[in-house]
């Protein structure tokens, strides 16, 4: 499948996760995300969206362990809180919080990734997201 870039003003926007091990973080973003991989290379691993068109994750490979928290992260917004924890908590992820934190009508919860980088699973106020 042909893939369309997700661009900003002056070029392509991409994210890139540090991992300990490419194909454990390729397959369980790519299980989260509904992804899939491309081409590899060197210490690199592209993940894409499924339907062609998105943000490109490119996961990273890297000798160090995460340390500290993380200063950027993922949201991932549901209109389903609980399914959506459960689900990618059964993919890999470890549930952070006991109980959701909610914020002006907000819920959501901390989880990490198989390399400890947090994520969150959020319901927004106003019920269903697209």
């Amino acid at each position: 499948m042909h893939w369309v870039p997700q661009t900003y003003r002056n070029g392509e926007l991409v994210i890139v996760i540090d991992c300990s091990d490419l194909d454990r973080s390729a397959r369980f973003w790519g299980q989260v995300l509904g992804y899939t991989a491309s081409a590899a290379g060197g210490p690199y691993q592209s993940l894409h969206p499924a339907d062609g068109t998105g943000i490109e994750v490119l996961l990273q490979c890297v000798p160090d362990p995460k340390q500290g928290k993380n200063r950027v992260h993922l949201d991932l917004r549901t209109a389903d809180l609980d399914a959506e924890v459960t689900r990618v908590a059964g993919l890999g992820a470890t549930l952070l919080t006991n109980q959701p934190v909610t914020e002006d009508g907000w819920q959501w919860h901390i989880l990490a990734d198989p390399d400890g980088n947090e994520f969150c699973v959020l319901r927004p106020p106003d019920g269903p997201t697209a």
